[in-house]
């Protein structure tokens, strides 16, 4: 029995470490609105895969017309399939976007608002961890996460405020955090970072989600005095494509990692669908989310100069201005 006991001891200790490894870095969260959606209409961008995937099955099911905004028509269509088989709707749709060219982006919103009647929730989804340029010369992780996001959402806010309570929701990280906007930077070479390491591109990838914020806090205070609020979320660190970009001993350490303790789609999906479908969520509009619960963001995140400058040089480097 004296021989059990080191290792009864040496269990219990992985199991705490494990529970408190979940319970902080992994946390799970449930969205517990029970809200309908009959009649809404939904924009997901890179609702093909992941989190955003998860976040149209769960629409499609509340009965939403869900307008996947992918770049690749075959897995799009493939998606749709799925969603169709376990949801029973016939209301999921296609239409081509590409975040990293930003004529992609303009005659995306052309086409939408030439055949849609109506918008109410804008899901900016989409976004990436890599190395490179977009089709106009950004670096591909501020073109894609930040910049085409921008210009899609300045595009359609007048549809959204036609209707009542519409919403936006862009998917930040915790990597918000770690993130700074240079703007000599930015303006002398269309990038927020970059470099040939991983070190080099997350580095970028967390500007890019300090952009993020910046510009959901930006856009609640140009959205006052309209029905039209926003947020911005982290969804946990979810086990989805993001990375696919990566190298293959990085994705070697990865995978058990992930497996082990990464939230899947679904979950990651769930602070998500929480502001899409809480009620009563207005006054919180350009406030941070995670776990379903509103956040402090990262000191760099609260700076309204900041803000308000990304959104003028956005407008500029996006052809708005």
């Amino acid at each position: 029995m004296c021989d059990l006991l080191p290792a009864a001891v040496l269990l219990v200790a992985i199991y705490a470490l494990y529970a408190l490894i979940t319970e902080t870095f992994f946390r799970r969260s449930v969205c517990v609105s029970g809200a309908a959606m009959p009649g809404r209409t939904v924009i997901i961008t890179g609702g093909n895969t992941g989190i955003g995937k998860a976040t149209a099955k769960e629409l499609a099911r509340r009965g939403a017309r869900v307008i996947l905004a992918c770049r690749n028509q075959e897995r799009a269509e493939a998606a749709i399939r799925d969603v169709e088989r376990e949801t029973g709707s016939n209301q999921v749709v296609y239409l081509q976007l590409d975040l990293g060219s930003l004529q992609s982006v303009r005659s995306f919103a052309d086409t939408f608002l030439k055949t849609e009647p109506r918008l109410d929730l804008l899901i900016n989804n989409a976004g990436l961890v890599a190395d490179g340029r977009t089709k106009d010369g950004f670096g591909v992780e501020f073109g894609v996460n930040h910049l085409g996001h921008f210009l899609l959402t300045c595009l359609l806010l007048e549809r959204l405020k036609e209707g009542a309570g519409g919403r936006v929701i862009t998917l930040s990280s915790v990597a918000h955090r770690w993130g700074r906007v240079d703007f000599d930077e930015l303006l002398a070479t269309k990038d927020l970072g970059s470099g040939r390491y991983s070190w080099q591109f997350f580095q970028a990838y967390c500007n890019s989600k300090l952009c993020n914020v910046l510009f959901t806090r930006e856009l609640a205070r140009r959205l006052r005095g309209t029905t039209v609020s926003c947020y911005s979320v982290h969804p946990g660190i979810v086990r989805t494509e993001l990375s696919r970009h990566v190298s293959l001993w990085q994705k070697v350490f990865i995978e058990p990692v992930s497996r082990l303790f990464f939230l899947d789609p679904e979950e990651g999906a769930q602070t998500t669908l929480h502001c899409a479908l809480q009620e009563g969520l207005e006054p919180l509009s350009g406030q941070y989310f995670t776990c379903c619960l509103p956040q402090e963001l990262g000191a760099h995140a609260r700076n309204d100069a900041v803000a308000r400058k990304l959104w003028e040089v956005s407008e500029r480097l996006s052809g708005l201005s």
